[in-house]
């Protein structure tokens, strides 16, 4: 399951009498890209685009070496010929049929795969997704959950060159959006086959994305390495309670006395519950910029734990007048921290400033 290293081109013009859609994106190989943006923004007729689904006027789509569509040659492959996988919002999997008998179904779309490939496509999609107590089982007697996680296995039996999912967590509550969210990202560690996944969710962009797309009114507005997208201060990709940063790591030391592991990144070092990772684990860390305070002296005798040296970057004017968002540079790491515009003229923020951050809460995101 893997696309040859010229990655995915995605250029497309489709015009309607309410929208337009205009985007120009070069897509590395084996990375899950998040398409994300507001309702309306074009997100999902993207996808559609890219599936063959809906025609765009100008379109140049190509995955790999394979070319889907180049409308300047007149070339458009039909749906059924692109070797793709889609996921719906909803699972869509045939009633009349039990889990094993709907995933045998995905393997007559496989595309130029041997015969004798097939059996271990389907045991290693039952596998990766933890459906092997669920075979013998109709959808109906499923939960939403695990009804996705069988349309997911569905769609890799196909041995997709590209996986399209297009906010497949969306009909969830948030419990059983907790339950797929590590499957998910069993899959984006494990396979090498690139996803364009589609949400509006600030939780599941964070979790999952290598490269993010903000899309707006059809157009692309930010794109590029999710941590760096969302780090960016002007119009922030995220609004409210949940702007922040994104930290890779790996875990370095754990504590048993206190239960508590300490991550490793380039900026430093953050402890945080234990959570029984492996050490060595590479490990995806949010930090909100509420829980982000800052001081301009070594904080002493204090109950939080993770207190970092950095510099401010930048700082911005926040939605509502009396914050502002301040940009810290921790090594190469970049933070954000919420404070009051009273507090940074008190402390006289300025890029360059030395100062130290407190951070009061950190979310393991694996």
């Amino acid at each position: 399951m893997s696309v040859a290293t010229t990655g995915i081109y995605i250029r497309l013009q489709l015009t309607r009498p309410d929208f337009r859609l205009d985007v120009d994106l070069a897509l590395a190989a084996h990375e899950i890209t998040v398409l994300f943006g507001a309702s309306g923004s074009g997100k999902t007729t993207l996808l559609r685009c890219v599936a063959g689904l809906e025609r765009a006027s100008q379109a140049h789509i190509r995955v790999g070496n394979a070319v889907w569509q180049d409308s300047a040659r007149g070339v458009f492959l039909p749906t059924w010929q692109r070797p793709l996988g889609y996921v719906f919002q909803e699972a869509s999997l045939f009633a009349h049929l039990n889990v094993r008998e709907n995933l045998e179904y995905g393997l007559r779309r496989m595309h130029k795969t041997p015969p004798d490939a097939a059996a271990i496509t389907l045991d290693a999609a039952i596998e990766l997704l933890g459906l092997q107590t669920l075979l013998a089982r109709r959808p109906q007697d499923l939960s939403g959950g695990e009804r996705q996680r069988v349309a997911i296995a569905r769609a890799l039996c196909a041995q997709p060159q590209l996986l399209l999912l297009d906010e497949p967590l969306a009909g969830l509550d948030q419990a059983r959006r907790e339950d797929i969210l590590p499957w998910l990202e069993r899959l984006r560690d494990q396979l090498h086959t690139p996803m364009l996944y589609v949400t509006h969710a600030a939780d599941e962009m964070a979790r999952l994305a290598h490269t993010l797309v903000v899309l707006e009114q059809g157009r692309v507005r930010r794109v590029g390495p999710v941590a760096e997208v969302l780090a960016q201060l002007e119009s922030p990709v995220v609004l409210g309670d949940d702007v922040g940063a994104l930290l890779q790591g790996s875990m370095a030391e754990r504590d048993a006395q206190w239960h508590l592991a300490r991550v490793d990144f380039e900026g430093g070092s953050l402890w945080l519950r234990d959570s029984q990772h492996a050490l060595g684990t590479r490990v995806r860390l949010r930090i909100l910029a509420r829980d982000v305070s800052i001081t301009t002296a070594e904080p002493q005798h204090t109950s939080i734990q993770n207190v970092l040296p950095c510099v401010v970057d930048a700082l911005q004017g926040d939605a509502h007048p009396s914050q502002v968002l301040v940009r810290l540079r921790c090594g190469s790491a970049l933070l954000l921290a919420r404070i009051t515009a009273r507090a940074a003229a008190a402390l006289q923020l300025q890029p360059g400033l030395a100062v130290w951050a407190q951070i009061k809460a950190v979310a393991l995101l694996n």
